[in-house]
Formats: structure tokens, C-alpha cells, sequence
């Protein structure tokens, strides 16, 4: 669970001329010389010594808003939506489309703003209520969703719309099923209907001040990376656009269109992805992208698999073409043809297209093949997560190290640079997975928690301490999450502590039927928290990409009611994250990756193969923090045996690393 961080990038620090940037990231950078040797160099070289707990900082939002609503009134727009997503409907954004956080001040990744005249309200869930709390100023009024009696966006927007008032937004930014509900809402609320601009509002009120589109350079992937060439991709995709009857599909999400193409870049922060669109009909396929981002690597491949490159921009103008021809194309019973569009496709993409008559929405057929890892991804994330593992186990080892022997003073950024330093010394390290969550004692409570140098806290021994991180490999994409405590923890920490293992283990170790879904297997995670009247406000588990984005659906592991729509499958990768926040005082996740396998059964009722689970992830759970008197002998059992899994797969690693193997045999030790 986490949050997309920086909305502006720090100045790299400039090098001599012969060192070459191989790799970097909000903090660091990853440097090579022509002796072989790398270096991690830090992207500020700036200290700083503040012990306060974390100030998420308010931004007075006044002169925004009134700027806002200024050129609402210029327009009669009476209300003005303000989704987080770009026009890709991308979890994490470049900074160019933090238009969310610019007008409101809130930085998570996920919420809704809605400004009328007088009013402005921000939507978020239960993982961003604290941090909503401490960023909104006094003009904005925070909808918790998920609490009761707390109306929705929607419902509140369509609430200030009564008595024939215009709501507007920006046609990219929303789906086009949430359009169409949306203004289904409003119109029975006596609103008018939902109004497009194309004009974005807040773009203006940015003015000169909003970042500039990234324009970083696309690379290829290798197939001994991919485990699949693009021509099969290809042709796969092709028999389902024939089986749907379908005269072709519309991509716009970016990790798709990576996937497809086996093509990485570096558009959007901690994601793999550049801004593209592609369009793929049975015998054509075309790729939206600025060919100044292609080297002469990646154009010559494009044409090797007769794949057209064209202008970002030129996307919705042949969309308007394309919609105009499927009005001549029939199927054999006499229906017309349509293009396949993503339900998370854009509003403006299927208008562009002609609407209903000649769209279908669907979940996306490349979605759901991408979701499904082939074998040289699955052994590619069993790799990397070693490595990763590796790299965990000898930041943990530091960290006790330093603060409890060497009594040192280290703030939550400073951890996670070290980490991140750790991870750079890996094979195939790209960069980080998404900003990691480094957090001590009451931060740990607040459940995607960002540390900003400068006003970040002091890692206290004497508190929990959670660590929620991951990186991107070539050969697969980590998150992980522990917590520990490196002093003496209290009686109702190691009992939450140990309710949240108990249900990872749950988890880890079900059983299921084919057909299975990740809404059915939610509780598994849960149920001990239940039994005590404790519960966690987040999913338990998201689908993870093969070095791409480390949030990948359509599949997960929760109570939303798409988790109830797509069934687990073989191939599957995702997470495994229970929790338990006490606001105020401590946080717990613990947080495996796992992947769906097919297991053998004494019985096969209904003549269905039965699944389960292979854990990837290689480090160990804090063992002061586990209450053993808990734990069933068959826990304690599978934790012996992972323990010793994780000794045998990371020890290699510590041969001439003294501190690191003492704290590996002391943290894997049998129970």
C-alpha cells in the first residue's frame, strides 16, 4: 500500500564527465565509472537533524480556489470535478498531472475533489484519513468514504448540483462508465446533465507553474526478461478481437501498452511506463508514442513487428476516423461492428470514438493476459525477490546495528536512502517500486505515511518501526513489507503483531477451487483480527507486475466489489498484506508477494483443479514481536520452514558479511 510522493524532482547532483547515470530515483542516483565501480550518490546533500514526529504541512489553498471559481463563473459552471488520475486513469501520475494535490493541498494517490462557489470537498478512503486531516487547510471539508452516513463524491457532488446547476470536468480524466453514473446522479438529483470541457481549469489556474510533460527515453525488453516475443502478443490478441467480432482495440493504459510492446520507460515515477496510446485491429497496430523517445533500437523493432509509430497527439483525431468507419462494417447477423475499448478507457477517448453505437467497453483482454505470468516472468520474480530479500535482510541488520549498539541517530529518509543504496548493489536493480515507507512509532499508524527530509522523524528503538518498500528489477518488480522493533515491545503491540502474522499465514497457506476469488479468500487474512474486534481500512492484497507497475489489476484481494468479478488464476502474482493501525501510538503490515499455483488434492470435487499459493517473498518476520503461545503447532511449523527457506536462499549473499549472517541466523532461528 502506498502513495505517489514527490510532485517536484530534486536537481540531480551534477558528476564529472565520465560517469554515466544508469539508474536513479527521487533520492538517489545510481552512477558507473569505466573502472566497473558504482556509486550511490544522494540527489540532495543537504542534512538535516529534526527529531519531530512527521508535519504533513497544509498549503493555503484560498488564492487557488478563488482562481478556480473565477473561471468557473466565466464558463456558468456551477460545480467543477477534480479526479487524481491522468488521462491514461493511472494510479501513480507524473507531477504535470497532480492537478488533485495542486488545488487541494492533499497528496495521497487516491481521492476526488469537488468545488462549488462556496464549498470544496475532498474524497478519500480509509488509508489516506489521517494524512487527508493534517494536509486539507480550513477551506476544504474531508469525505471519508467507507464511514457511514458519509455521503460519496458522487452523491455529494450531485447534492450541490440540486435545482438545475451545471457540473463539469474534464472528459480525460473520467472513465466512462463513472461519466455516465455519474451524470445518472446528478440529473435525478434535479442537476443538468454532465457537462465535458476539454479545457482543464486547474491547468489554468497552474498556469506557468505546472510541470512540463516528461519526456524520458523508451527501451526495449528483451524476450529473456519478457518470456514472450510481441508478435505472439500480437497474434493472441488478434483471436480475441476475433472472437468478440470486434474491428480492433483502443489502448490507453500505459502499463498495457508496455507489456504489448515489451517496451519500458521512465514517464511516470516509480513506473516503468511512457505516455502512448495504441490501437490494434486485425491486421494493423499502431503506437501512439513521441518518437523522439524511441532510439533507433526500438523504432527498428516497431517495424520489425509492423508496428506504425505516430504522433502522441494524433490519438483522438483518429479516433474520429475510426468511429466513422465502423458505422460501415456488419457482422454476419447484421449488427455493426464496434472497437473494444478498456472500462477504464477515458470519457473523452470512447466520444472521440462515437459513443455507445460504436463501442463496446470491456475489462481489457491485455489486462488479463498480462496478469497471467508466464514462466520466465514467475522465475524471474522468484530471482528477484531473493535479491531483494538480500538486499532487506542486510538493511535491517544495519539498522539494528546502528541504533541499538552503535546508539546512532537516524532519521526515517536516511534509513530508506540506506535501503535503497542496498537494493542498488543488485543484479538487474532498476530503481525503486514506489517511495518507501519508512516510518517509527506513531507514523507507523498512518497507513501510506511519506517521511520528507527535513521534517521527518528520529527512528525511535524504543517503537515499532514499519518498512513498507519495493524496487523495480528487469526481471520482476518487489514489495515487501515488516515491522520490527528493535527494543521491548508491549504486550498489545506483540498481540496485534502476532494477529496480523496469523492471518498472513492464512492466507498463505489456503486452499481453494478453481473459480475462486479474491473478494471470496479476504477474510482468511482477517479472521483473527475479527475474533478480537480489530480490523485493518485497506485491501489485502493487489496484483504486482512483472518490472512494471507494482499496483496491477484487474485481480486483488479485498473487499471492493470488482475483487468479486475476476477470478484468481495460475500465474496470478500479488501481495499478501494484513494490518492493524492504532492511531496515535503504532502500525503493523506484514506483506508477502505471492503467486497463484495449482496444487494437488486427495479429492477433486466437481472435477476442478484446486489452487493455492507460493510465497516469494525472503525475509524474516520480527521474532520479538510474535506472541508463540498463539501460533498452532502448524503455524509454528510454517514458519520454521520458512525460516529456513529464507536462511538457505539469502546466506550466499553474507559470506563475508559478519553482521548481516549474525542477524540472518538470529532472525531464522526455529521457533
Amino acid at each position: 500500500m502506498r502513495i505517489l510522493s514527490s510532485l517536484t524532482s530534486l536537481p540531480v547532483t551534477p558528476r564529472v564527465a565520465y560517469a554515466t547515470l544508469i539508474s536513479h530515483s527521487p533520492r538517489l542516483s545510481l552512477f558507473a565509472y569505466p573502472s566497473g565501480h558504482l556509486t550511490i550518490e544522494r540527489r540532495s546533500t543537504i542534512r538535516f537533524q529534526s527529531t519531530i514526529a512527521v508535519d504533513m504541512g497544509k498549503v493555503n489553498t484560498t488564492a487557488r480556489l478563488a482562481e478556480l471559481r473565477k473561471l468557473m463563473k466565466e464558463r456558468k459552471l456551477d460545480v467543477y470535478i477534480v479526479p487524481s488520475e491522468d488521462s491514461h486513469s493511472s494510479e501513480y501520475i507524473a507531477s504535470c498531472d497532480a492537478r488533485r494535490a495542486f488545488i487541494s493541498g492533499f497528496t495521497g494517490s487516491a481521492g476526488c475533489a469537488v468545488i462549488t462557489h462556496d464549498k470544496a470537498a475532498l474524497a478519500t478512503d480509509g488509508r489516506y484519513f489521517n494524512q487527508a486531516s493534517g494536509q486539507l487547510d480550513d477551506n476544504w471539508l474531508l469525505l471519508k468514504q467507507g464511514i457511514q452516513d458519509v455521503p460519496t463524491w458522487q452523491e455529494w457532488t450531485a447534492e450541490q448540483a440540486e435545482g438545475g446547476k451545471t457540473v463539469a470536468v474534464d472528459p480525460t480524466l473520467l472513465t466512462s462508465g463513472t461519466a455516465k453514473k455519474l451524470s445518472e446522479k446528478i440529473q435525478r438529483g434535479g442537476g443538468k446533465e454532465l457537462e465535458a470541457v476539454s479545457e482543464n481549469l486547474v491547468d489554468l489556474v497552474w498556469g506557468s507553474n505546472r510541470p512540463s510533460r516528461p519526456y524520458e527515453p523508451v527501451v526495449f525488453l528483451p524476450e529473456k526478461f519478457s518470456g514472450k516475443d510481441v508478435k505472439t502478443k500480437l497474434e493472441d490478441l488478434r483471436k480475441e478481437l476475433e472472437k468478440r467480432k470486434s474491428l480492433g482495440f483502443v489502448i490507453s493504459m500505459l502499463d498495457e501498452i508496455a507489456w504489448l510492446f515489451n517496451l519500458r520507460g521512465n514517464d511516470i515515477p516509480y513506473n516503468p511506463v511512457f505516455f502512448s496510446y495504441a490501437i490494434v485491429t486485425l491486421d494493423t497496430a499502431t503506437l501512439y508514442v513521441d518518437s523522439s523517445k524511441l532510439n533507433s533500437r526500438c523504432q527498428e523493432f516497431l517495424e520489425t513487428n509492423k508496428v506504425v509509430i505516430k504522433p502522441y497527439d494524433d490519438i483522438f483525431s483518429d479516433a474520429v476516423t475510426l468511429g466513422k468507419t465502423a458505422d460501415a462494417n456488419e457482422t454476419e447477423g447484421g449488427d455493426s461492428k464496434k472497437f473494444l475499448i478498456s472500462n477504464r478507457a477515458s470519457w473523452a477517448l470512447k466520444r472521440a470514438l462515437g459513443g455507445d453505437d460504436f463501442v463496446e467497453e470491456a475489462r481489457s483482454p491485455v489486462a488479463d493476459s498480462k496478469a497471467l505470468k508466464n514462466d520466465t516472468e514467475l522465475e524471474g520474480m522468484r530471482a528477484c525477490h531473493i535479491r531483494d530479500g538480500a538486499a532487506l535482510i542486510e538493511y535491517f541488520a544495519w539498522l539494528e546495528d546502528q541504533l541499538v549498539a552503535q546508539k546512532a541517530s537516524i532519521d526515517e529518509v536516511e534509513a530508506a536512502d540506506k535501503l535503497e543504496a542496498c537494493r542498488a548493489k543488485q543484479k538487474n536493480f532498476v530503481g525503486l517500486s514506489f517511495d518507501t515507507i519508512s516510518s517509527t512509532g506513531p507514523n507507523a499508524a498512518v497507513i501510506h505515511y511519506k517521511p520528507e527530509r527535513g521534517s521527518c522523524s528520529k527512528i525511535d528503538p524504543a517503537a515499532i518501526y514499519l518498512c513498507d518498500s519495493g524496487a523495480q528489477y528487469l526481471d520482476g518488480t518487489t514489495d515487501t513489507t515488516r515491522t520490527l522493533h528493535f527494543g521491548a515491545p508491549s504486550d498489545r503491540e506483540i498481540e496485534a503483531y502476532t494477529l496480523v502474522l496469523k492471518g498472513n499465514i492464512a492466507l498463505d497457506t489456503i486452499v481453494f477451487p478453481k473459480g475462486t476469488t479474491g473478494y471470496a479468500v479476504d477474510c482468511m487474512a482477517r479472521q483473527f483480527l475479527w475474533k478480537e474486534g480489530l480490523d485493518y481500512r485497506h485491501g489485502t492484497g493487489h496484483g504486482v507486475g512483472s518490472y512494471l507497475n507494482v499496483h496491477e489489476g484487474p485481480i486483488g484481494i479485498g473487499t471492493r466489489v470488482q475483487f468479486s468479478e475476476v477470478a484468481l488464476a495460475q500465474g496470478n502474482v500479488i501481495s499478501n498484506e494484513p494490518g492493524f493501525y492504532e492511531d496515535g501510538s503504532f502500525g503493523i503490515r506484514i506483506e508477502n508477494i505471492i503467486m497463484v499455483k495449482e496444487v494437488q488434492t486427495k479429492y477433486k470435487f466437481g472435477d476442478k483443479p484446486y489452487l493455492g499459493f507460493e510465497h516469494v517473498t525472503m525475509v524474516p518476520y520480527c521474532r520479538k514481536l510474535i506472541d508463540t503461545d498463539l501460533l498452532t503447532v502448524a503455524e509454528k511449523q510454517w514458519l520454521n520452514d520458512y525460516n529456513a527457506d529464507i536462511f538457505e536462499k539469502t546466506k550466499g549473499y553474507f559470506e563475508k558479511d559478519e553482521l548481516t549472517m549474525a542477524w540472518l541466523k538470529k532472525e531464522t532461528q526455529p521457533f
